[in-house]
């Protein structure tokens, strides 16, 4: 066991580590540069086409065999919106400092082209399955784009597999069995404490009962098919983020005295703390390192930009422009981490559990509880419940997702048969994760949640002139109104059907 611990420990230090998050960082410095900062000067239109037309085109449907644009959206906000937005951002602080909160903006602002630009070559490179629905992914632009150049051929096939072994692997921890824990947890800690129904198979028997409720719960809907998790995620997500970022305005503008020596605890504690307390160990430039990488790190957790998993949703969208639907990618990571995360973060460093000053976690503080405990401090009871309430949603959410996500990657290595076989597995071991209890199997998940990162980030660099181009062809069709062929498909096939639609006036 101690084997196993020191060989995950090593390779997630290099997937989680400087080499892995300087490409992340670097591929989504790539994609701002070659499209000319898309993000900031194409905000207004990016911005209209994806929230401003949530009420409108967002919700039509032009393709039997896919989603509307705000149901693929949903949906892929499903696995995204998680733990990590309040669990996370705590974390991040209280190892990170203050200054983690604005390296979180900075993976953000970058990651928001990595997203438009997985979703971008989502689009470019699906296809239809037997079944009529479209697949797509970085296993698709990998095998299909990589795979296309010279000599390159195995290589695109093998790292197109091994994003899907780790995806696959990823899902059963992270995806399922880690989110199911703590719901759990939380669960039992703010409503049934004091509760004891005895044990059974060596567990609390009311872990089991709520990873039994848990299970037929998410077996109804993800056995009912992806249109009826797309359903569900379409209700689900908008109530929930609306909830908890109404209750963080609350808190937010209750504290609003303090805002100013929180902005200003952000960029001072940006590259280190500004005072070292005694027995801290470490030098300045390794606190200021560790603050740069829980910054990054727990931001990557958060809108899962660079990891490639929610394009595997996008590529359901009705749009036929990849262009389009790379827009969306922008919208979910802005939504993500610049909103839901931001607002975390000020409920937290507002709180008084963070020294303002020094950047320093107070003594008696769990990083885990920190935001349910300062809306106790406010609210009382009702206060921690209503947090404990969001993250079980958003963590039972995330499990939606993450079904869906093991279920086409093990599509595109066995067959559709074998994504319904996976449903079965992955709903099964939704009672494990309630009745778990060692953290190695999340640490193991994490690692391979990282490992993912790496090909599909690879298929991004590869394709930087593909997306240079597609990025003109938009900007020149759409924005300059040019009278160019659009490109829309790699497939000859889809390339004449998406453009007859786009030029109709369809899409």
């Amino acid at each position: 066991m101690d084997a196993v611990i020191r060989i995950n420990d090593a390779v997630n230090s290099f997937a989680w580590g400087t080499f892995g998050l300087s490409l992340l960082i670097g591929t989504g410095l790539i994609c701002t540069l070659i499209t000319g900062f898309f993000q900031i000067t194409h905000l207004r239109h990016w911005w209209s086409r994806t929230f401003g037309v949530i009420q409108g085109q967002g919700r039509i449907i032009n393709d039997a065999g896919a989603l509307s644009q705000f149901r693929a959206f949903c949906t892929a906000l499903c696995a995204t919106i998680g733990t990590g937005n309040i669990a996370g951002v705590s974390t991040a602080i209280c190892f990170g400092g203050p200054g983690a909160v604005l390296w979180m903006w900075v993976a953000a602002f970058f990651g928001m082209m990595v997203k438009y630009a997985e979703n971008v070559l989502g689009l470019y490179y699906r296809r239809r399955n037997r079944e009529g629905a479209w697949s797509g992914g970085p296993m698709y632009y990998l095998e299909d784009g990589l795979g296309s150049i010279r000599h390159c051929r195995v290589l695109g096939r093998v790292l197109g597999i091994l994003f899907c072994l780790f995806t696959v692997l990823a899902s059963f921890g992270i995806g399922n069995m880690g989110q199911i824990n703590k719901i759990t947890i939380n669960f039992q800690s703010a409503f049934l404490s004091g509760v004891d129904l005895g044990t059974f198979l060596g567990a609390p028997s009311i872990d089991w009962l709520l990873g039994v409720i848990l299970m037929i719960t998410a077996a109804v809907i993800i056995l009912g098919g992806f249109r009826r998790l797309a359903a569900v995620s379409e209700k689900l997500i908008p109530i929930m983020s609306i909830a908890y970022i109404a209750g963080c305005l609350i808190m937010v503008l209750l504290h609003v005295t303090k805002l100013p020596a929180v902005f200003a605890s952000i960029f001072r504690c940006a590259l280190g703390p500004v005072a070292l307390r005694g027995g801290l160990a470490g030098t300045a430039v390794q606190i200021a390192f560790n603050t740069i990488k829980n910054g990054c790190k727990r931001g990557v957790f958060s809108n899962e930009a660079g990891l490639g998993s929610s394009v595997m949703v996008h590529s359901n969208s009705c749009v036929r422009e990849p262009v389009r639907q790379g827009m969306w990618g922008i919208a979910e990571v802005f939504l993500d981490t610049m909103v839901i995360c931001t607002l975390t973060a000020l409920v937290v460093l507002s709180s008084g559990a963070i020294d303002l000053d020094s950047g320093l976690v107070r003594d008696g503080i769990n990083d885990s509880t920190l935001v349910a405990k300062a809306f106790g401090a406010t609210f009382g009871r009702p206060g921690e419940w209503f947090v404990v309430l969001v993250i079980t949603l958003f963590a039972f959410t995330t499990v939606l997702g993450w079904s869906y996500y093991g279920a086409k990657v093990t599509e595109y290595l066995l067959g559709v048969t074998c994504g319904r076989i996976y449903r079965l597995i992955f709903i099964g071991l939704i009672v494990f994760g309630a009745v778990m209890e060692s953290n190695l199997a999340w640490d193991i998940s994490d690692t391979f949640n990282g490992l993912m990162m790496i090909p599909n980030l690879i298929g991004l660099i590869v394709h930087i002139p593909l997306l240079i181009r597609l990025t003109r062809n938009y900007i020149n069709r759409k924005i300059r109104g040019r009278d160019d062929t659009p490109l829309l498909s790699y497939d000859a096939d889809i390339q004449r059907e998406a453009q007859a639609a786009v030029l109709k006036g369809i899409d």
